[in-house]
């Protein structure tokens, strides 16, 4: 796949297209602290940065000409491909904020589209990027695993405040966040994960649903217990509880802190997102692409068994 040049050293040229709350709370603050970067132009119908050339939307960006090795898109999920599509077809390094696309079948096509452009796609998930994670993930890679329970609980009035989309058809509504834990999830536990029941809470007056609870198997037969709730009041809870045959392993606020046996293990800072682009600064020097779909997929599975119920409506 083509590079950014072939001066390794040379700051990658970016874009970036969506400028609402992640892009200003993370991305924009990595951004300002990898020196792998330039961030040269933005789009957003809504919003601007100074001193940054900024665009209605990526067409108009495209065209104006800042010579872009590559974007990185903070857009919400729905309407995202078409968006990707366009900076691929202009031979442009994509990275895709979590979750990557509205469907499975989307992120397929972006990846065989990215393939034959000969650019690079990446899929981010930044939970994975937490500071227990991948301690937690050599630890369980000699456990036996009996069971696994996941308890994702945020307040969406706080984290999400206004945001309708994310409750309307395409937004993934509690799976927002709890694909974060699904994308831990994949990642430290050393066998397929499958989703054999759901049952999804819907807001009377929303399309996706405010609060979740499944079951998974992990491998053959280990049970995987997943709850995850947008109404959660008081503390917030991000925690991944593993039982194995050598104690009791546990991710807590979000994957960043791990206690084994009751003993607090590896922790560390928030640097999720400045470690998401330094591996997406390597993978457009190596000419490579990464892309990991299972998350996703399920939260499809999730979706497509999932028993609905209808709850109280909701509103911010």
């Amino acid at each position: 796949m083509r590079s950014a040049g072939t001066d390794s050293v040379r700051r990658i040229r970016l874009g970036l297209v969506g400028i609402g709350k992640i892009a200003r709370d993370q991305h924009l603050p990595a951004l300002a602290a990898d020196a792998s970067f330039d961030l040269v132009a933005t789009a957003s119908r809504h919003a601007s940065l100074p001193d940054i050339p900024g665009h209605a939307d990526i067409t108009a960006m495209l065209a104006a000409g800042h010579a872009l090795d590559a974007v990185s898109l903070c857009t919400p999920p729905a309407g995202r491909f078409e968006i990707a599509a366009a900076a691929i077809d202009a031979g442009l390094a994509v990275m895709l904020e979590k979750p990557p696309g509205a469907t499975v079948s989307e992120v397929v096509a972006l990846t065989d589209r990215a393939r034959a452009a000969g650019v690079t796609l990446f899929t981010t998930w930044h939970s994975r990027e937490a500071g227990g994670v991948d301690a937690a993930r050599a630890w369980l890679a000699d456990a036996t695993i009996r069971a696994v329970r996941i308890d994702w609980r945020e307040d969406i009035r706080h984290w999400h405040p206004g945001q309708d989309w994310i409750l309307a058809a395409g937004g993934f509504g509690v799976f927002d966040p709890g694909i974060n834990a699904l994308s831990i999830a994949t990642a430290i536990l050393p066998a397929e994960l499958r989703v054999t029941a759901s049952r999804l809470q819907v807001p009377a007056n929303r399309a996706a649903p405010i609060a979740a609870s499944l079951d998974l198997v992990l491998g053959h037969d280990i049970p995987v217990q997943v709850e995850f709730d947008f109404l959660q009041t008081g503390p917030q809870r991000w925690d991944i509880v593993v039982e194995t045959d050598r104690g009791t392993l546990a991710l807590h606020d979000g994957g960043r802190r791990l206690m084994i046996g009751g003993v607090a293990g590896q922790s560390g800072p928030n640097t999720e997102y400045p470690r998401i682009y330094r591996h997406f600064a390597d993978l457009i020097r190596a000419g490579c692409s990464d892309v990991d779909l299972r998350p996703l997929q399920l939260v499809a599975d999730a979706f497509l068994l999932g028993q609905c119920v209808q709850v109280a409506p909701f509103t911010f």
